[in-house]
């Protein structure tokens, strides 16, 4: 029998992965939520499905749990200031995109971040609890992509940086 994998060694082993800085958005209760993540990938083609994975005390999961459509919007590097409130815990409901410009997506009407690298709007799949955690698959049906030269949001040894 080995030890137990300790949290915070496992969460430093994991931080030399880099991986792109997404938001998630949604509503609840008739408000913007919004999180920053960075657990974001393409799960199939056929259809065509992404993954992110939430926290389960997050609001946009359970407004995706209700049956809210949702977003992911991928950030560029001059968005790191949004990252990072948006990744603060503790945020209140209401207003959290107020300083975040926004506009809302053809299809569903969710929140999407303007400038951003590319976006995808959801609907939900399946939901998978996994630990401290849910993994939320959606089926986009609707997205866009920015041809631009700007530098991706990256994730890397816990803190964020850009990738060109």
């Amino acid at each position: 029998m080995s030890d137990p994998v300790d949290p915070a060694r496992y969460r430093l082993a994991m931080g030399r992965f880099a991986t792109g800085v997404a938001v998630v958005t949604s509503s609840l209760r008739g408000h913007d939520v919004a999180l920053t993540v960075d657990s974001l990938t393409s799960v199939s083609l056929d259809p065509v499905l992404l993954l992110v994975s939430l926290h389960a005390e997050a609001r946009v999961l359970e407004a995706v749990e209700s049956g809210s459509p949702w977003g992911v919007s991928v950030l560029t590097a001059r968005q790191r200031g949004l990252a990072e409130w948006l990744g603060e815990p503790g945020r209140p409901l209401h207003n959290q995109l107020a300083r975040v410009p926004h506009e809302q997506g053809e299809i569903t009407g969710v929140a999407l971040v303007q400038e951003a690298l590319s976006t995808f709007e959801c609907r939900t799949y399946a939901v998978h609890p996994a630990g401290d955690h849910s993994l939320v698959v959606g089926e986009v049906v609707g997205m866009r992509a920015r041809l631009t030269d700007e530098p991706a949001l990256v994730h890397y040894r816990g803190g964020l940086g850009e990738l060109r």
